[in-house]
């Protein structure tokens, strides 16, 4: 499994808590840190690396599953490489899990880029992801309690596809 721009590990390490094996990266060197030592004091072992979502090594149909949450620093053209090496990256069957603000997040200003241009919408993520079979793609609104920058009333779109 890869947990793309991963942060301080939260996500990876609550997956590797699961049994699962993870890959996580992120381009912040301190954030890198704070989950390695995060998933030393959780007794669980992830592989992480620094880099960012262009310099990281994309392996094609390496894995099961891809888990991205909240990485809306991506501008349109390097949010279309990311969808695309995410989805490459999926094994035949693999799952993606993509969690992410819609444009009403604007209105609430509770996280998220204040970048309209950064913000996902049903039709901009099945158009990036059609090759998939979309399993469930949900815009909804949601309190959400995830430390200083996820906090309050938000505006969000989930999503989880299969790789044919």
């Amino acid at each position: 499994m890869l947990c793309v721009a991963d942060g301080d590990g939260r996500n990876s390490v609550w997956l590797a808590r699961q049994g699962l094996r993870v890959d996580a990266f992120d381009i912040s060197d301190v954030g890198v840190g704070r989950a390695r030592q995060l998933a030393a004091e959780a007794q669980v072992s992830v592989d992480y690396s620094v880099a960012d979502c262009d310099q990281w090594p994309w392996p094609t149909a390496r894995y099961d599953a891809v888990v991205a949450i909240f990485v809306q620093f991506a501008d349109p053209a390097m949010r279309e490489r990311l969808f695309a090496h995410m989805a490459a990256a999926l094994k035949p069957g693999g799952v993606l899990v993509l969690q992410g603000y819609t444009p009403r997040q604007l209105e609430y200003k509770t996280g998220g880029p204040p970048i309209l241009s950064h913000l996902y919408t049903p039709e901009m993520i099945r158009s990036a992801f059609a090759d998939l079979q979309i399993i469930e793609l949900r815009d909804y609104e949601a309190v959400l309690t995830e430390g200083t920058q996820h906090h309050g009333l938000s505006a969000l779109l989930g999503l989880v596809a299969r790789k044919p």
